[in-house]
C-alpha cells in the first residue's frame, strides 16, 4: 500500500501544470465559459455531441487490462461519423466459457455455486 502511494505521489509530482484537455477542436467540446459567451461555441458543442466526429475508415481491435481480465473492443469504420461495427468482448465471456469444463463431475445444484466463484455478470456475457 505504501508503495502504491509512493508511485501516485511521484506520478503527481511530475504532471505538468496547466490544461488537461486536447486542443483538438474535433473531439474536444468548447469550455463552459466560451459556450455562454460565443454562439460558435455553442453550435460546436450541439454538432459534436449530436453527430459524433467523423473516425477514419478501417478496423481496430483494443484490449485493456480490466479487474476481471482482458477487455477488448473491436471496430470497423467505413469513414463516417458511425462505426459500422462494433464488437465488445467483456472479460466475463472467457470465464463463463470455462464453466463446461469446471462443471464436469458435479451436480446440476453445483453451478450456482460455480457461477457465484467465477463473479460472472451476465449483463457483460449476453449475446
Amino acid at each position: 500500500m505504501r508503495q502504491s502511494l509512493d508511485i501516485i505521489q511521484q506520478c503527481l509530482n511530475q504532471m505538468p501544470s496547466g490544461e488537461i484537455r486536447v486542443d483538438d477542436r474535433k473531439v474536444s467540446p468548447p469550455s463552459r465559459h466560451d459556450m455562454k459567451s460565443s454562439m460558435e461555441s455553442l453550435i460546436h458543442h450541439f454538432k459534436l455531441y449530436s453527430e459524433g466526429f467523423v473516425v477514419p475508415a478501417g478496423e481496430t481491435y483494443v484490449a485493456i487490462e480490466a479487474p476481471k481480465g482482458e477487455e477488448g473492443v473491436y471496430m470497423i469504420s467505413d469513414g463516417t461519423n458511425r462505426p459500422y461495427r462494433v464488437h465488445i468482448r467483456a472479460p466475463g465471456f472467457a470465464h463463463l466459457s470455462g464453466l463446461n469444463m469446471l462443471a464436469r463431475g458435479h451436480m446440476i445444484a453445483d453451478v450456482v455455486t460455480l457461477v457465484g466463484t467465477l463473479d460472472l455478470v451476465f449483463g457483460e456475457v449476453d449475446r
